[in-house]
């Protein structure tokens, strides 16, 4: 076997779980809370109403203000300006001379108490209450045009009409000030009537709109409480698909999940079974075995063939063995494999080197010439580091099982584009091509040889290949032209991780 220098082993950690998709949460429950999807749905169709709902009762409020004051505004403009035109200058004053009571044309508050102003030329009280408040200063004057403002008497909010006149056309005559003011009660009473007028309906159609969604949710996820009554009311035992059609449309991907698990389960149970029952076969026999035998030692009286019956239980024992390692190596291999998250990238030149150092004394036990071949760079893939290793481990063993001695047996892995190829290849007898995919069956054996096997080599090296997407073949030896001992060839092609 060539010695050859054994680079440090190029196999990554573990790669990281994909991050779970955040879930939208309902802010209306709290986390730990067991969710129900009508209750979810309901909170999320309620919950943006009554959100709304304030803000619907602040721009109703404000729209029925706005509705209030307007005629108010109008019918306090006309006092303004019919107060103004009672307004004449004689003698250089101005005066206020009606024809009809002050009252009458600016109307009166609950307490019958005018509510007007008018100041003189020279800014003099001619009529009317001094507590009103003037304009301010910082507002412009026009004249003739009516300004309204809000503003506080002795307490009481007030609407203010506000108007400057000039009497005169005479050049830098002084305008007068009329101002007209009224409580703001019978405008709020109005934007009050208003409000209930609206928001009463509401307070009826509101329960009402909880009800009909109530009802409509009800309705609409009455096909998954059925479909809900359907799974559970199924036989333990029952694996079969559930019908996609009795479903509703938006939970066909979330059945034909439900379907998807289900026949893997159903795979897995099978696979069970089927381990249970070879093991079982298998088992018996070699344990049938070693009674026969140990009954056998207990009736010896010469030492000699009581060292030969031993030496037989022993090596049952071995095979028995080696039988059940195959077993317990073909459940790993059918199980631990599809656990993704623990594929790592991986060398085959470290692994084939390694598992050929192992494999020495074997072969030098058998008399066979047992070598490696690795490539000058590393021999990279990706898959489960134990499980590359059993497979490599099976090819070889069965080749220097099956190899007679004097034989060559060769471990190789080659590196072409894209690929990685692992090969073994031996001068033994050979596989018949019509039995070269019956191989790969569990316990089955090639007729018409007398090596030491379980038929279990192959299947674990399929299964393990299957596992990592890597292709599997067998071929006679290439370079052999014995027909009694054509070789045999298995090779292994992987896809190249990159590096």
């Amino acid at each position: 076997m060539p010695d050859e220098s054994r680079p440090a082993p190029r196999v990554a950690p573990a790669l990281p779980p994909a991050p779970a998709l955040p879930a939208s949460r309902n802010p209306l429950r709290l986390p730990h809370e067991t969710r129900s999807l009508f209750g979810e749905i309901l909170d999320w169709m309620l919950a943006p109403l009554l959100l709304l709902w304030p803000i619907t009762i602040t721009i109703t409020y404000l729209v029925a203000q706005n509705i209030a004051n307007a005629p108010f505004d109008r019918q306090l403009e006309r006092s303004a300006l019919l107060l103004a035109q009672q307004v004449r200058e004689q003698r250089g004053q101005a005066q206020l001379t009606p024809p009809l009571p002050v009252a009458d044309l600016v109307g009166t508050d609950a307490l019958d108490e005018p509510r007007f102003m008018v100041l003189g030329l020279r800014g003099e009280l001619i009529a009317g209450e001094p507590d009103l408040p003037l304009p301010p200063e910082e507002e412009p004057t026009a004249i003739g045009e009516v300004r309204m403002r809000d503003a506080e008497v002795r307490g009481t909010p007030m609407r203010v009409a506000a108007l400057w006149v000039r009497l005169t056309d005479r050049s830098g005559a002084q305008p007068i000030l009329v101002q007209v003011a009224e409580r703001t009660t019978r405008r709020e009473q109005l934007t009050n009537d208003i409000m209930r007028s609206v928001i009463v309906p509401q307070f009826v159609v509101l329960p009402l709109a909880v009800a009909l969604v109530w009802f409509g949710l009800s309705r609409g996820l009455a096909p998954l409480n059925l479909l809900l009554a359907r799974v559970r009311a199924r036989r333990p035992n029952d694996l079969s698909p559930v019908e996609r059609h009795a479903a509703p449309e938006e939970l066909g991907p979330l059945v034909d999940a439900f379907n998807e698990l289900l026949r893997r389960l159903n795979e897995n149970l099978a696979t069970q079974k089927r381990f249970l029952a070879h093991a079982a076969h298998q088992m018996k026999t070699p344990l049938a075995g070693l009674r026969t035998q140990a009954e056998l030692a207990q009736r010896q009286t010469d030492p000699q063939e009581l060292k030969r019956s031993l030496r037989q239980i022993a090596a049952a024992a071995g095979r028995s063995a080696h039988l059940i390692d195959q077993l317990l190596a073909l459940a790993r291999a059918e199980h631990q494999a599809a656990e993704n998250t623990a594929f790592v990238t991986v060398d085959l030149t470290v692994l084939a080197r390694d598992l050929v150092r192992d494999l020495v004394p074997q072969a030098l036990a058998r008399g066979l010439d047992f070598g490696v071949e690795t490539p000058g760079a590393p021999a990279i893939v990706v898959g489960h580091p134990l499980l590359l290793r059993e497979l490599l481990s099976n090819l070889a063993d069965n080749a220097l099982r099956y190899t007679p001695a004097g034989g060559q047996v060769t471990v190789r892995v080659r590196v072409e584009a894209q690929r990685v190829l692992a090969e073994v290849e031996d001068n033994g007898p050979g596989i018949p091509v019509a039995e070269r995919q019956l191989v790969f069956e569990p316990f089955y054996r090639v007729l018409g040889t007398d090596a030491d096997g379980s038929g279990l080599g192959l299947a674990i090296v399929n299964e393990i290949a299957t596992r990592h997407g890597a292709r599997l073949s067998i071929e006679n030896h290439p370079a052999t032209t014995d027909p009694a001992a054509p070789g045999t060839l298995v090779r292994v092609e992987f896809a190249a991780a990159p590096i």
